[in-house]
């Protein structure tokens, strides 16, 4: 394949639970068993598309898109965007492109949503490498401002949550922080993040992460070693990898290093 064209981006019409998507999205087929990558919140697929740049990955198929109110895509009802809604929209990619089993990746939002779909189909995940997706309410530190800032204009709160973010300590903030606005719609963060708080406060994620069968592995910022369960969840048989000079958003503050420990855990549990 032409380095011009390391992966093939296209449009993928889907109607998901009623609600009708164009999902931006970037896909290489090849030898093994594919990864799965699901963005997080403020995120796109293009955190990934660097696979195709690392030695350790040649050849290895993979998917990625841009989740319904993010991104290039595009929604017909961004009142529905919510975790179920990313839950379904997975399973149907998944449907697409003829995928049985698979790796799992996810962080954040996305990393949320892939437990979910672990628990849901569990014996077709060989391996789930979860980058600081929700899995207590601790984690809640983003989505919560939905209700610690109310503000009953979806533009009034992304923007004061823009200028919150931009002056945060995680060292990609800012960074991180000025793409928002191209990347996320307004109308999307309400359904987003309250669902993720819900299920972050009710839906026992730590049982479902914990009881999955497949080899885990949990990725975190250095800043975020304080994380109250790190060294239980190390205790229950997850691998812990701890990524230096970084907050919560590895691709942006250490790119080198995340790809580098993803590389060896796919090493090691090949499937």
């Amino acid at each position: 394949m032409p380095e011009s064209q390391s992966f093939r981006q296209f449009i993928l019409p889907l109607n998901v639970e009623g609600v009708d998507l164009e999902l931006s999205t970037v896909h290489r087929e090849g030898r093994g068993a594919p990864i799965l990558f699901l963005h997080g919140f403020g995120s796109t697929k293009e955190d990934y598309a660097g696979l195709t740049r690392q030695p350790a990955f040649a050849g290895r198929p993979f998917v990625a898109y841009d989740a319904p109110g993010c991104g290039q895509s595009h929604c017909s009802d961004l009142s529905r965007v919510s975790i179920p809604l990313l839950l379904a929209t997975a399973l149907q990619v998944l449907e697409h492109f003829g995928i049985q089993h698979f790796h799992l990746v996810g962080h954040s939002m996305g990393g949320l949503t892939a437990l979910l779909l672990a628990h849901e189909c569990p014996e077709r995940v060989i391996s789930f490498i979860d980058i600081e997706g929700n899995i207590a309410p601790e984690d809640c530190f983003l989505s919560r401002q939905i209700h610690d800032y109310p503000a009953n204009d979806p533009q009034v709160f992304f923007d004061a949550f823009i200028e919150r973010t931009r002056h945060s300590s995680d060292p990609a903030s800012a960074l991180y922080a000025a793409s928002l606005p191209y990347k996320v719609r307004a109308e999307a963060v309400r359904g987003i993040f309250s669902s993720m708080v819900e299920l972050s406060d009710h839906d026992d994620l730590m049982s479902k992460f914990l009881g999955l069968p497949c080899p885990r592995m949990f990725m975190y910022g250095e800043q975020n070693s304080h994380l109250s369960y790190l060294a239980d969840i190390q205790a229950q048989g997850v691998e812990l990898a701890s990524i230096p000079a970084c907050g919560h958003f590895p691709m942006y503050s250490n790119p080198i290093e995340m790809w580098r420990r993803i590389a060896g855990f796919h090493a090691r549990h090949a499937g």
